[in-house]
């Protein structure tokens, strides 16, 4: 996404072998001969948040998707988060329960990082039903409410997010939300003292507006925003 990079609009390594280094920014604006901008997927999303949906008003958030896979986009101070690329935050590392050593994880980069341990395709692969199958007190559920929680966490320790939103398709099961928020209480131990984890956690992690519109919508500002800098 950096536009001072040779390689700005392409997309790089990724699971899907015949997109790997394609430039498709490129493409689109040559073809098209418009303003093009480029982004993650989920940074799309986050921004779709921030310009209509749960984020509205909020300069600094997390955006996460569970679904086939897991990713998140962030903003801080108003500004999408880049760097050298841009987040990455499924392969983060979270510690294995000690009732999952006989899953390996299913990334196929890393095996057991947050993404091969609670995607969607993580789910099904180790219960064999999908997460929205999945009925109340079925012990996928605490699994992946447990290994979403420590994922925030980390996020939340790392950035300091205002708000932390969670979209794919795994969070259709809306079991997972208080699971989640309760786990993050338990495993913050009361270290962090904002009044949002203490009292308002229920404001705090939430579903997106926008619902499966986010990117979508998140895509349309975006390239709003490319036409207003020109």
């Amino acid at each position: 996404p950096d536009p001072r990079s040779p390689t700005w609009g392409y997309i790089t390594e990724t699971p899907k072998d015949k997109w790997r280094h394609t430039d498709f920014g490129g493409r689109m604006k040559a073809a098209l001969g418009i303003p093009v901008a480029f982004d993650t997927d989920v940074n799309a999303a986050a921004f779709g948040e921030y310009t209509w949906g749960a984020a509205q008003g909020i300069d600094s958030f997390v955006y996460l998707t569970v679904g086939t896979g897991v990713g998140g986009g962030a903003m801080v101070n108003g500004e999408l988060l880049h760097g050298m690329m841009h987040p990455e935050m499924g392969h983060i590392f979270v510690r294995r329960r000690s009732d999952e050593e006989g899953f390996k994880g299913i990334c196929r980069y890393h095996r057991d990082c947050l993404e091969g341990l609670a995607s969607g395709a993580a789910l099904k692969e180790r219960w064999g039903v999908t997460a929205e199958e999945m009925e109340e007190g079925h012990p996928g559920l605490d699994l992946e409410a447990d290994y979403l929680a420590q994922a925030l966490c980390n996020y939340l320790y790392i950035l300091s997010p205002r708000r932390i939103i969670l979209g794919g398709g795994v969070m259709g099961q809306g079991l997972l939300f208080p699971m989640i928020r309760r786990k993050m209480k338990i495993f913050l131990a009361g270290y962090i003292p904002s009044r949002e984890v203490v009292e308002g956690m229920d404001s705090y992690v939430v579903p997106p507006l926008l619902g499966k519109r986010a990117g979508v919508m998140g895509a349309l500002a975006l390239a709003r925003s490319a036409a207003i800098a020109l």
